[in-house]
């Protein structure tokens, strides 16, 4: 680490909070009033993963609800994350999570709560960690 410093689960939470009110309502409004029908949840569900995994590779690790906040993802070396990044952070820590019937998101919650570092699992499989913008 580049000795910024990390950030722990509240302002994480509060991002996420942000980024699905942000997010969600838009999403919930288009389900509502143009799909309609089956389709919407999946069309929901792929709007939000392009929103949780483009927007910080275009916006240099930030989510909206981050920026609001001042935090934002980065590799340990201090670089924004890119494709891959992303796609390891989002994808195959998401498949683990389920795979372990969420027991693993549970335990990355204790982890950023205990560790020193405050890194989740998903941070160790993608190289990542939330640090606070100076």
């Amino acid at each position: 680490m580049n000795g910024t410093e990390t950030v722990g689960f509240w302002p994480r939470f509060a991002a996420l909070l942000l980024d699905g009110f942000i997010i969600g309502v838009p999403i919930s409004l288009l389900n509502s009033y143009v799909i309609e029908g089956q389709h919407g949840d999946e069309v929901s569900s792929a709007l939000q993963f392009l929103y949780y995994f483009f927007v910080p590779i275009v916006w240099y690790g930030y989510t909206v609800g981050k920026r609001i906040l001042g935090i934002r993802i980065v590799k340990l070396n201090g670089d924004p994350p890119g494709f891959v990044t992303m796609l390891l952070r989002i994808v195959v820590s998401a498949l683990l999570y389920a795979l372990t019937v969420g027991i693993c998101f549970i335990v990355s919650m204790i982890m950023v709560v205990v560790r020193e570092d405050r890194r989740a699992i998903h941070d160790f499989i993608a190289g990542t960690h939330v640090i606070k913008e100076e």
